[in-house]
Order: C-alpha cells, then structure tokens, then sequence
C-alpha cells in the first residue's frame, strides 16, 4: 500500500476528474463510474465514546447508497461523502487520518483541492472523536448539517430544514450500541420527513476503535439495502440478524473454550432473536450433539428436517467433517423418523 502522504499527492488530478464525475455532464474517470446526478441523502458519521467504534449510517433516494457514501476504517476514521458524492473524500480523507492528520485537517485539505466544494456534503469523524462538516452553498435544499460531541448529522434534498435537527436529537438521546443510536437518528430523519424524493437505498457501517490487523474482525456490522421500499425497516431487521450470527459465533468461541453454559447461552439468545432462522437451529443441535445432549437435540433437528430435506442430508455428511461423532447409534436416534403421535379420538 503507498503510504497515506504519497497515495494523496497522486490523488490531486483525481480529485479534480472526480469534481467533475460528480457533475451531469460528465463521464466516467479512472476511479470508475459514478452518478451522473446527485446522490442526495441524510446521514450520520460518530464514534461511541465508550468503545472507540467508528461508524457511519445512510439513507436516501438513489439505487445502492452503500457503495460510495460510507467509508470507515478501524481505529482510523469515518467519512460519509454525499451530494454530488465525490468518493475521493473518503479514499483519502481515510488515508490522511491514518496519517495523522486530524479529521478538521483532513477536510480542510480536501476541500482546499476540489474546485467544485460547493457542490459537495461531507462528514468526517477520528479516532479520537474530533469531527468536521461542510455542506456546500450548491447543495440543493433543505440542506444543512450539525457537528456534534463525537457526531456529526448531515441531509441534503429534505422536505425541509428538521431532518438532521431531529437526527442529532435522536442521537444524543438514544441508549444501545453504536448501530443501533446511529440507526435510531436514521428513523428519526425519516420520520422528521426525510428525502423530499422519497426513499429507496441504505447502509450501517460500524468498524471497532482499535485496529487488530484482521479486518474481518474489525469490521463489526457491514450491511446494505441497496433497493427496498422500506430500506431503514429492512436495515433494521438485517441488524437483528447480523447480532444474532454474531451470538452464534460467540456460542461457537465458547465451545472451543469447553465453556458449554456459556455457548448455550450465546446459541439461546440468538434463537430469541431470530426465532425462524433454521440455520441457527441447526447448529445449536450439532452443538448440544457434541455437548453430549442428543436427546436435547433431537427436538432441534426435527424442526429444520420439516423445513427442508435439505438438512437430514447435511447431518449425514457432518461425521467425515468432524463436525458430528461418527457412531451410527447417535446418527439413527437423529435422523430416525419422529414417532408419529397417536390419533385423536372423533368428536362426538
């Protein structure tokens, strides 16, 4: 990778191409195509000061938001670059705060090498929470932003000028992690009344406050609803989901550790919160299989067998894997079918 001062000095004719990617005229450019028109939006970037999390949460009324608003790198910063999105904002406004610059510093370089700034909104947030917003004088209203302790809110193309008030409001009063209180200011915009075009695509990036190296790790939610009539209601339910993989994940931890109470503990608590999900069902009967706990089991597996026969095949293929004892009496009490219950009596 080029070090962050060097990636930016070969960025300077990019950023130039890009200004005018972004305008209606123009074509594609090195870096790729990008929207002729403007992706107009309402966003939030903020770090939760507890943890040190970075993220950056959007919605608006353009196809795939997630791709080139939202930019996040772990114990580095957040970007969330809209209007006439210009993603060399969070490109490099990324690799300049790796390289030490603040998230104002950062900005104010940017902007200094963009001669159309005024058609651009961005937000910055460090690692240290220091945050930065400009929304240009060409950014087509109700637009504003609002910086924050951590945060900032940021809209473009409101029906009107309470939507990033009402985000920051939301923000600052809501309990949970960061997902979920950046995900709660994204409902409160839209509830304030949100894009004046309506609404069709959304995306929650949260990465970890310390980078370890293995950004499989460092990236804690990574979710996209690219085309949705109700895209904050479909994030909303792809961030349960993503929490309850990620209890089955700290079940499976747990296991590895021999610390069965706890792995049924994470494997319950996931169930509860994706309650029809077959593949965590699944799963927690191979786990209580290896517990020793077949009989407990058994009950599980019948539940995903009657949803597809898909599964009984899977259980018959898990011994080779290691996945499961190799011992046909452990398999026949699995796989066996349930005894069929006895015939109600005829009503009378």
């Amino acid at each position: 990778m080029l070090a962050p001062v060097r990636a930016f000095s070969l960025s300077l004719p990019l950023l130039s191409g890009l200004a005018a990617a972004a305008t209606p005229t123009s074509e594609a450019t090195e870096h790729g195509p990008h929207p002729r028109r403007p992706v107009h939006t309402f966003s939030i970037v903020a770090r939760d000061p507890q943890t040190g999390d970075l993220g950056v949460a959007v919605q608006s009324h353009w196809f795939a938001v997630g791709l080139n608003v939202p930019w996040a790198e772990a114990g580095v910063g957040a970007v969330a670059t809209q209007s006439f999105t210009n993603p060399a904002y969070g490109l490099f406004g990324i690799d300049l705060m790796r390289s030490g610059k603040s998230a104002p510093e950062t900005m104010r370089t940017l902007l200094g090498r963009d001669p159309d700034r005024e058609l651009r909104q961005v937000a910055m947030v460090d690692s240290q929470g220091r945050v930065a917003a400009h929304t240009g004088t060409r950014c087509i209203q109700a637009a504003g932003h609002i910086q924050g302790p951590g945060y900032v809110v940021q809209a473009n193309l409101m029906t009107d000028d309470k939507v990033w008030g009402a985000m920051a409001r939301a923000y600052e009063a809501a309990q949970g992690d960061l997902a979920e209180r950046m995900l709660l200011a994204l409902e409160a915009g839209q509830a304030a009344g949100g894009d004046l075009r309506g609404r069709q695509s959304a995306a929650l990036l949260v990465v970890s406050g310390k980078a370890t190296g293995r950004p499989w790790i460092d990236r804690i939610f990574d979710l996209r609803v690219d085309d949705h009539p109700e895209p904050l209601k479909e994030l909303r339910r792809l961030l349960t989901l993503q929490r309850a993989y990620r209890l089955m994940s700290e079940g499976d931890e747990a296991l590895e550790r021999r610390d069965h109470e706890a792995a049924l503990r994470s494997y319950a608590a996931a169930e509860q919160l994706a309650p029809d999900n077959l593949e965590m069902v699944f799963w927690h009967a191979v786990a209580l299989v290896n517990m020793g706990r077949t009989a407990d089991a058994v009950p599980l597996f019948r539940r995903t067998f009657a949803g597809a026969p898909g599964w009984r095949t899977l259980v018959r293929r898990l011994p080779r894997a290691g996945l499961l004892p190799d011992d046909p009496a452990v398999m026949e009490q699995i796989i066996s079918p349930a005894a069929a219950p006895p015939p109600r009596p005829p009503k009378r």
